[in-house]
């Protein structure tokens, strides 16, 4: 069996096109809703594999150490509604020593979006693909990558960031460069944030009653460093809209944290903020889609010498 599958081949190009093809679930407006997020075939004993990495979870040994070795693998998952947590795979993506974690989500992103349109999914005039991600992703530098897609980005961001509002007249009579910054909007200081541009009210079987508020038009000041070292020319000004989202009650008696999210439309609206909310909690169907593939089809089960046989992806 294990000969087999180490000389194996998967026709991956096909695999993809075949998947875009299928009958993909959908919100009520129509718009396609898809999840990124990494999942790792975790190989904590195969100390001669190659392209390991470090992923982040718990580890068994000591409880201690955050994370295992193993092949890390970014899945885009079409996400749907009701009370179904079924998510539609599209495709995966093996991440190497190499690789630029946000290079190859934005790679990713376009050739999904290109296979979509290809079979049918998305046409011109269709509403922009929703793609949702969590923290662990640079969703300004992705906002900015991805600004000539027919694409939209839903994500979370941490807590203890600082925005900027866009900048307003220059001040004084003496001459000189017009400011390229407005006020700051520290995340973490509520007391300061100005009135919301829009807000939205609702109730969740989960969470309790939820109160959605946005701020639209906001900025990070960026700085040449991580995904924006190597940018030629002036750093751009990337707006999008920033969003609080407060909870009743977490599931289990937990206390609800602050959660902001970033959407990569500058201009959303009270409708928009009302849906993207609902559909950021969608997310967590990938966790289910994952525990699905593993516990269930027994996907990282065999004990591979190397990851070609999982399909060449990467």
């Amino acid at each position: 069996m294990y000969d087999a599958l180490a000389q194996g081949h998967i026709a991956v190009s096909r695999l993809r096109t075949a998947l875009a093809g299928l009958v993909l679930p959908r919100g009520a407006d129509g718009q396609l809703s898809i999840a990124l997020d990494v999942t790792a075939w975790l190989r904590p004993d195969a100390e001669c594999s190659p392209e390991r990495l470090h992923c982040h979870r718990p580890c068994r040994c000591d409880g201690v150490r955050q994370t295992i070795p193993g092949w890390p693998y970014q899945v885009a998952a079409a996400l749907g509604g009701g009370r179904s947590s079924w998510t539609g795979p599209l495709d995966a993506v093996r991440l190497g020593p190499a690789d630029d974690p946000t290079e190859v989500t934005a790679s990713q992103i376009r050739d999904l979006v290109a296979r979509l349109e290809r079979a049918g999914q998305w046409r011109p005039g269709d509403l922009p693909v929703l793609f949702v991600l969590d923290s662990g992703y640079d969703i300004v530098c992705l906002t900015w990558l991805l600004r000539q897609e027919p694409v939209r980005l839903l994500g979370r961001i941490r807590a203890d960031r600082v925005m900027r509002a866009p900048a307003g007249m220059r001040r004084g009579t003496h001459p000189g460069r017009p400011p390229r910054h407005g006020a700051e909007f520290r995340l973490a200081d509520p007391a300061a944030h100005p009135a919301p541009a829009q807000e939205s009210a609702g109730v969740h079987d989960r969470f309790g009653q939820v109160l959605a508020r946005c701020w639209g038009r906001l900025h990070p000041k960026l700085d040449r460093r991580g995904s924006w070292a190597h940018h030629e020319g002036e750093l751009p000004i990337v707006e999008g809209t920033l969003a609080h989202l407060a909870v009743e009650h977490l599931p289990g008696n937990r206390d609800p944290k602050p959660l902001w999210l970033w959407h990569s439309d500058p201009d959303a609206t009270a409708h928009d903020i009302d849906r993207l909310w609902r559909i950021f909690l969608r997310r967590f169907d990938i966790e289910h889609t994952f525990r699905f593939f593993k516990q269930t089809l027994g996907l990282t089960r065999p004990r591979l010498r190397t990851p070609e046989p999982t399909g060449g992806c990467g």
